[in-house]
């Protein structure tokens, strides 16, 4: 076997799916999904075809043309990848898989009327990214692998759904169309409707995505619906938050070229979701927690607007090259923020950003091989080692590119990469040597290898420079004398000019110091959680122990991993912390049903690392 992928059970002997037409039957009452998963491939091939699977019940595999069954076998389960599903083909180009998935399904989150806004209706989303594709239908999960896709979605009549690709119709059910996936009375129950949807250009299969529950919409722009759950107040924040998508595209557009994918349509997912955004292809999935009444949510939308070209058009060939993505994405994202909200605001982006790269340096101190761009993750679970560093120190390195050859010079470069590599799953040293292809000897101008290879902060990245972000960190600088900022020096403060401030503050600081921040500015009620988690953090820190009601409740009110990741790790990390880790280990065990299964799995590792 020749593996492409760390993550993949996928040979690069075998031939890749092109195409996957998708029958999915949605039982809500056993939280599973049973299917029909048809993948075509380029050619007629004689041979074993290798997918992935993940907590599927495979019942059987055939030739969709003679309807003859098809020998198969599951691996051995492994505990990242989940378990091989080879095929024996004999001269076919399809093949036809039924599979049921598992309540447990790691990309999927079902919740229950209790869990939804509206209380009314059960909800049920998918997060594929990194590797959990293959816990919903058996495919070659590997950004290696793009395909086209078709999918009909039966579910209940009162329920509606969306997905990243192009709504066709919703339409009573057809017997015609079962594949065998469930009986045809249960398939044309009354109670049923089927939600057709296609996908015309060659994703990566983690961009998979969909969601069913009770949904409403807002038209905010001429390529942008908002969709949340069908509740007026959240429609109308998020219209309102995010009321500036269409500048957005079109400075994205300018700057990176045509926006290839028709609609930019956007879903408001309950707080439960794990990420900020995830970028996927005209149907971004985002947090409740970026509405926040300013407009700033608007720069995660910009970032995964971003992705329409760097990760979903050129994507990384696979994990171990994820700055590809992210680092490319996290420099046109702060292009966009520049041109529509200024440079000021910009700068503060980067020094959040650099300030959450320095603290990541500190997090894998012990294993200096995630702080590289180019990694090596064979064996490794790549949401445990999820971290800023692909973002933060991929931008820097875009950054000092830009720095070097100027701006205009780089912008032709980003062009007319984007160009050359549309649609194509790549890797570093194919980016490298385009790069030195294009700009000639730049390889003697900046150091390459050490960008790329090496390990921590190259000593030419750099903070930004920006008077508003130079006066925010002397202001936390001065907290360490034991001086706070005046009223007037923080009137204009917004969420993440207090954002900025609370990572410069210092880690140890005395109890008395922290309530009295609070007294004055109110930070721990902020209705901005990246301001309520920093400052959350410095309570946990100087053990106020005043605070630990509103510890519990965040952590059981949101399940975004960006607040749960340092929340639980500030309680049970370091010594003396026994009373900490017991509350933190019952927060846990009381939260848990509320949060996505990659989340649980992250929050999990933390406490069974240190508590």
């Amino acid at each position: 076997m020749a593996p492409v992928d760390p993550h993949s059970f996928t040979d690069s002997t075998h031939p890749l799916t092109t195409h996957i037409s998708l029958t999915f039957y949605f039982d809500f009452p056993s939280s599973t999904i049973s299917s029909a998963t048809l993948l075509s491939l380029p050619t007629p091939y004689t041979g074993p075809l290798t997918l992935d699977t993940r907590s599927l019940s495979v019942s059987s595999v055939i030739d969709p043309l003679s309807l003859s069954p098809l020998p198969f076998s599951l691996s051995q389960l492994d505990p990242i990848l989940g378990q091989s599903l080879t095929i024996s083909l004999s001269n076919q180009t399809q093949v036809l898989i039924l599979s049921k998935t598992s309540p447990s399904s790691s990309a999927l989150q079902w919740l229950s009327p209790p869990q939804t806004f509206n209380k009314t209706h059960p909800f049920v989303y998918t997060q594929c990214q990194s590797i959990h594709a293959r816990s919903i239908f058996p495919c070659q999960d590997t950004p290696v692998a793009r395909v086209k896709y078709a999918a009909k979605l039966n579910i209940p009549r009162q329920l509606s759904a969306v997905m990243a690709a192009r709504h066709v119709e919703r339409r009573a059910p057809l017997p015609s169309e079962v594949q065998g996936v469930c009986e045809d009375s249960v398939w044309c129950g009354d109670d049923r409707v089927v939600e057709e949807f296609v996908m015309e250009q060659p994703i990566p299969p983690y961009l998979f995505a969909f969601a069913v529950g009770e949904l409403g919409s807002r038209e905010v722009g001429p390529r942008t619906k908002v969709y949340a759950e069908g509740v007026p107040e959240v429609l109308d924040s998020a219209a309102r938050e995010f009321a500036g998508t269409e500048e957005m595209i079109l400075v994205g557009e300018r700057l990176f070229g045509p926006y290839d994918w028709e609609r930019f349509d956007l879903l408001v997912l309950p707080p439960s979701f794990p990420y900020g955004g995830m970028e996927n292809p005209r149907m971004v999935f985002l947090t409740p927690t970026v509405i926040k009444g300013d407009a700033s949510g608007a720069q995660v939308v910009a970032h995964e607007l971003a992705h329409s070209w760097t990760g979903n058009l050129i994507t990384n060939k696979n994990n171990d090259h994820f700055w590809l993505n992210e680092g490319f994405t996290t420099y046109a994202e702060r292009r966009i923020v520049e041109a529509v909200q200024g440079e000021d605001i910009a700068a503060l982006n980067i020094g959040i950003g650099w300030r959450g790269l320095v603290e990541e340096m500190e997090r894998f101190k012990d294993n200096m091989e995630f702080t590289k761009l180019r990694t090596n993750q064979a064996g490794v679970d790549p949401d445990d080692v999820y971290s800023q560093v692909p973002y933060e120190k991929g931008f820097q390195f875009l950054w000092r590119i830009e720095r070097q050859i100027g701006r205009p010079a780089f912008d032709d470069f980003l062009k007319k990469y984007i160009a050359t590599f549309k649609f194509q799953s790549i890797d570093t040293d194919m980016f490298l040597n385009f790069l030195k292809a294009n700009v000639p000897g730049i390889e003697n101008e900046i150091d390459l290898k050490l960008w790329t290879e090496g390990t921590g902060i190259p000593p030419d990245a750099m903070e930004p420079v920006s008077n508003i972000y130079s006066k925010i960190v002397s202001l936390a600088n001065e907290f360490k004398l034991g001086r706070m900022p005046r009223e007037d020096e923080v009137a204009d403060w917004k969420g993440q000019e207090w954002e900025l401030y609370l990572e410069n503050l210092p880690k140890s600081v005395e109890a008395s110091q922290v309530t009295a921040l609070d007294a004055r500015y109110h930070l721990s009620e902020s209705k901005d959680y990246e301001v309520r988690v920093g400052f959350l953090q410095l309570a946990i820190s100087a053990r106020c122990r005043d605070y630990y009601g509103v510890v519990e409740k965040t952590l059981k009110e949101v399940g975004r991993m960006k607040y749960l990741r340092p929340l639980y790790t500030a309680l049970v990390q370091g010594a003396g912390k026994d009373e900490e880790k017991v509350f933190a280990r019952r927060v846990f065990t009381e939260a848990c049903d509320c949060y996505h299964p990659i989340a649980q799995g992250v929050a999990d590792a933390i406490l069974a690392k240190h508590a």
